[in-house]
Parts: C-alpha cells; structure tokens; sequence
C-alpha cells in the first residue's frame, strides 16, 4: 500500500472525448535513501470508480488533456475487378 506521497492517480482526456486513467507509484532502483534513484513507475490502467475514489480520498491527481487529433484509419483491402 502506497502512501498519498508515493502514487499519483492521472486521467488523461483526448479531443474526441475518450478519457483513459492510470496509477503511477515512485519506484528505486538501488535504495530509499538515494534519491537520485527514485523514479516513477510506468503508468498502470485504473478504472473511472477507482481514480474518483482516490481522487475524493485526497491522493494526488493530475487531469491531462491530450491535444492530438484521431488517427486516420486506412483500408488494406483490395478492391475486386471483375
């Protein structure tokens, strides 16, 4: 279990909408007492319930919107020539 200093709950929010939530925790990677070796995880997907919960529970919290555009979708099929 991770103290309110140690993870970070972020929701990340795109252009068209669609909202994604993560937890990230700091890590080491020799000791505590080191700090230069103190880093944060790779974000782990939450659910919206469990990022609120944290959110109203005063655990950090980070609201990033996104501003990249949908991706355009090609087609790799081939069209048939009778």
């Amino acid at each position: 279990m991770h103290s309110r200093q140690t993870v970070r709950y972020i929701c990340e929010e795109y252009v068209s909408g669609n909202c994604y939530y993560y937890k990230s925790e700091i890590i080491t990677h020799d000791n505590w007492k080191n700090l230069d070796s103190l880093s944060w995880s790779r974000p782990r997907p939450i659910s919206k319930k469990t990022f609120m919960k944290q959110k109203k529970a005063g655990y950090k919290t980070e609201h990033k919107f996104i501003k990249k555009e949908p991706a355009v979708v090609v087609s790799l099929h081939r069209t048939k020539t009778v």
